[in-house]
Parts: C-alpha cells; sequence; structure tokens
C-alpha cells in the first residue's frame, strides 16, 4: 500500500510539472504576441530633439523653475487623486497576498467541555443505564491543505501579482498625468501674469498718446475726434484687464486643488507675477521603443495582458483534480487527569481526491472567457502603443511649430514697437494722420498678446512632449512584492 501511494504521488508530481510548464510556454508565447506589428525605428526628429533615453525622473528641474518644483512637491504629498491610486496599490497587494495564502495548508483548533444527560423516558429500556449522565472534555488540531498539483494556486497567484503590478504602473501614470496637469496650470498662470503686465504697460503707452492729443487738440492742432479715438483704445485696453485678472485668480484655484490644499493657501506666494519658465529647449525623446519601458499606462496594459494570460492557465487547471490533504490530532476523556493519557489520543488522516467530471460545460465557457479576455487585453494594450507612438509625434510636432512661432512673433513686436513710435513721431510733427498711430497701437498690443500667448503655448507643449515620453515618475517596482 506505501509503495503504491508513492507511486502515484510521483505520477503526480510529473504531470504537475509537465502541464505547468506547458502553460507557462501559453503564457510566454501570449506575452510575445502583443504587438501587432513593430514599432518605428526612429522618429522623423529636427535638430530640437536628441534620440537618447528620456528623463525618467523630475523633469520639471529642467525647467530651472523653484517655485514650480515646491508646488509640484505638494501636489506629490497630498493630491487626493494620487494618494487614492496608492491605496489601490495596498488593496492588489492584500488581494496577492490572499492568494498567496492558498499556498499554506489550513490549522484549526477547538476544544470544549461536554455535560450530557439523555432521557430515560425516551430510553425505558436504558432506564438503569448508568451512561445516561456523561461529561467529557476534547481537544483537537485540524488541518486541510490542497496540493497544487496542477498550477491552479500558481496561476492565480501570478494573475494576482500581475495585476498588483498594473496598480503600481498605474500610480506611475496618475502621477506623470498630475505632474504635467500642475506644470500646465503653473505655465498658463505665468502666461496670464505677463498678459497681465503687456496691458499694463500698454494702457502707459496708450495714457500717454492720449495726453499727447489732448495737448494738442488744446492748441488747436488736433481735433476732438483724436481724443476720442485714442480714449476708446485706452479704456479697450483698460476693459480687458479684469477677465485676465479673473483667469489668474482660477489657475491659482486649480493649482491649489492639484496640491490637495485651498486657494487661500497659495494666493499670496503666487498673485505675484513672475517670468514664463525656459521654454526653449533641446529635449531627448529616445526611440519609439524604448515607451515599451518607459510609459507608465503601456507597462500596466503590458501587466494586464499577462495577468489574463495567468487566468487562462488558472481556467484550464480546473479541469484536473484536485488533491488534499486533510487530518486532526487531539485528545477526549471523561476524566481531565487521564486527558492526556495515551488512551486518550484521537488522530484522523484522510488524503482525498476531487475531480469534477461534468459540470454543464461551465469549465468550457470559463475558458472561453479567460481567452476573450486574453484577447481583449492584447487588443488594448495594441491601441495603447499607437496612442503612446501618436502623443509622442503629435507633442514633437507641436514644440517645434510653437517654437518657430515664437521666432516669429518676436522679430513682429520688434517691427511693431518700431511702427508705433515713427507713426507717432510723424503725428507729433505734423506729416501724418492720428489713425496711423491707432492702428499702431492696435496692432502692437495684439502682437505682444500674441507673442506672451505663443511663449505659454510652447511651454504647454514642451511640458506635453515630456508626459508623452513617460517622465516624471519614480517608484520602487519591486515594493511590496
Amino acid at each position: 500500500m506505501a509503495k503504491r501511494n508513492l507511486i502515484l504521488s510521483l505520477v503526480c508530481v510529473v504531470l504537475s510539472g509537465m502541464l505547468t510548464y506547458a502553460y507557462g510556454q501559453n503564457k510566454r508565447d501570449a506575452g510575445q504576441k502583443y504587438l501587432t506589428r513593430p514599432l518605428p525605428q526612429a522618429w522623423e526628429a529636427d535638430t530640437l530633439f536628441l534620440q537618447q533615453q528620456p528623463i525618467e525622473g523630475k523633469w520639471w528641474s529642467e525647467l530651472q523653475d523653484s517655485q514650480l518644483d515646491s508646488i509640484i512637491g505638494l501636489a506629490l504629498q497630498n493630491n487626493q487623486d494620487l494618494l487614492a491610486a496608492a491605496d489601490r496599490i495596498r488593496t492588489a497587494h492584500a488581494t496577492l497576498r490572499i492568494q498567496q495564502g492558498y499556498y499554506y495548508p489550513n490549522l484549526n483548533f477547538s476544544a470544549g467541555w461536554t455535560k450530557l444527560q439523555n432521557s430515560r423516558q425516551m430510553n425505558k429500556e436504558f432506564i438503569d443505564s448508568p451512561t445516561m449522565n456523561q461529561r467529557y472534555a476534547s481537544g483537537e488540531l485540524s488541518t486541510s491543505w490542497e496540493l497544487d498539483v496542477f498550477g491552479s494556486i500558481r496561476s492565480r497567484v501570478k494573475s494576482s501579482k500581475e495585476q498588483f503590478r498594473a496598480t503600481q504602473e498605474e500610480y506611475n501614470a496618475v502621477l506623470v498625468s498630475l505632474t504635467a496637469e500642475v506644470a500646465t496650470a503653473y505655465a498658463e498662470l505665468r502666461t496670464l501674469q505677463q498678459e497681465l503686465l503687456v496691458a499694463q504697460k500698454n494702457m502707459a503707452s496708450q495714457q500717454a498718446i492720449l495726453h499727447i492729443t489732448e495737448v494738442r487738440y488744446n492748441t488747436g492742432l488736433a481735433s476732438q475726434l483724436d481724443v476720442s479715438q485714442a480714449k476708446s483704445v485706452y479704456y479697450s485696453t483698460k476693459a480687458s484687464i479684469p477677465s485676465i485678472e479673473a483667469g489668474i485668480r482660477q489657475q491659482i484655484n486649480a493649482l491649489a486643488v492639484l496640491s490637495g490644499l485651498y486657494p487661500s493657501d497659495l494666493y499670496t506666494a503666487l498673485k505675484d507675477p513672475r517670468p514664463i519658465p525656459d521654454y526653449m529647449k533641446i529635449v531627448s525623446i529616445g526611440i519609439p521603443v524604448n515607451l515599451l519601458r518607459q510609459r507608465p499606462d503601456i507597462r500596466s496594459a503590458e501587466r494586464s495582458v499577462a495577468a489574463a494570460a495567468a487566468s487562462v492557465g488558472a481556467a484550464k487547471s480546473d479541469y484536473f483534480p484536485k488533491f488534499y490533504l486533510k487530518g486532526s490530532i487531539g485528545f477526549a476523556a471523561r476524566d481531565m487527569d487521564k486527558f492526556f493519557d495515551h488512551n486518550s489520543l484521537t488522530y484522523q488522516i484522510a488524503p482525498t481526491l476531487s475531480w469534477t467530471l461534468f459540470q454543464g460545460r461551465q469549465l468550457t465557457q470559463a475558458t472561453k472567457e479567460a481567452k476573450a479576455v486574453l484577447d481583449e487585453n492584447i487588443r488594448q494594450y495594441n491601441q495603447t502603443v499607437l496612442g503612446a507612438v501618436q502623443e509622442v509625434d503629435n507633442a514633437m510636432s507641436s514644440y517645434t511649430n510653437a517654437v518657430k512661432q515664437v521666432v516669429a512673433l518676436r522679430e513682429l513686436v520688434v517691427q511693431g514697437e518700431v511702427t508705433l513710435k515713427l507713426s507717432l513721431d510723424l503725428y507729433k510733427r505734423g506729416l501724418a494722420t492720428f489713425q496711423n498711430v491707432l492702428d499702431a497701437q492696435r496692432s502692437l498690443l495684439s502682437y505682444q498678446n500674441s507673442l506672451v500667448s505663443a511663449q505659454g503655448g510652447t511651454l504647454s507643449s514642451l511640458i506635453e512632449l515630456y508626459r508623452a515620453v513617460g517622465g516624471g515618475w519614480q517608484i520602487d517596482q519591486n515594493k511590496n512584492e
């Protein structure tokens, strides 16, 4: 009997190894077929970009703005979405530990004391029996252990581990998105503040020109029309300021929410205008294949595929029998002084095989469901990769053209300033009408606003490019494993 049991155990172990290897091969094959087509070998980039590994860490430090660094630091500590993503990591880690717990046996201990008296009226033939009154004590340690012969537990643990890693990557994705949102809101804030300075500077210039028209009108050298037109330009610029100030307040509020604070906590620190951070950069963008290792959303999608592949293996293992080792040991006695006597010993050993032979095609459909989920995750992974390539290419194009626009607008502003100066000089000498001055004033204000807006847009494009290549996340991938 013992020899037969030993042979049976060896056969089960060998069969388990063969099936586990087969499931592992299936999962590896699925992993090699994630991409339907290879990624491009390189980006079509100009001199603004380097085909080198992008920055993984604090890319925002490249903008050299200490206040931005501080705000992002606050956001990483206090942002509620990021904290919720961290909570999801802990939840997934607990789920993984629960699945790993099935590797080990269950141990249960029970103890008790019982006093029993049977009704003699119900058992009249035993009415004089001394055993009608009983009392005894018992204590027992029992165990139940599922032997993972066909890899069912291993597959489910693998699936949970990949889901746990996917939540880590989701955390990284939230972190990337958060830092980009904070930096973009900060760029918009500084852009609006520069627009406010432009409006105030133009108001001062327009007020000076208004004074000139009034002097010329009082001396009879100009008509009242000139004064009225100068006032209309001045008050038009003045009327634009409240909306700019409202936008500034809204951006401060947005930064406060992203930082997990109330607006009043940041208003004093951010209300004073500061220059737009440096946006003229040579950016390292890497090569397309680096996206597979860099972007958290791609890594998360890859982990989801691996988890789905493991679930397929778990579903297949349900076709095979399950082996359990059950047993118990303890003591039971009527008298406590004989409780630990060897005659009071009680034990049970019960190896058990459980094999579901028919379940109304539920196992077949469960396997088909798991395979369908795997296929869906592979398609989502492919779509994520395609979307990532598109985002990087779009960000590169936006940044390149934004830089070109800034260069052109700078020259346009210079020419606008020259035009205003010349037209005003001719007007004061009586050699040109005031209409030329009005046109020059309006054009210069428009050119300066366009330049500031383009500078802010270029910075936003740079931030989007950093986000698209997956920069800005730092987390220990092996943490809590």
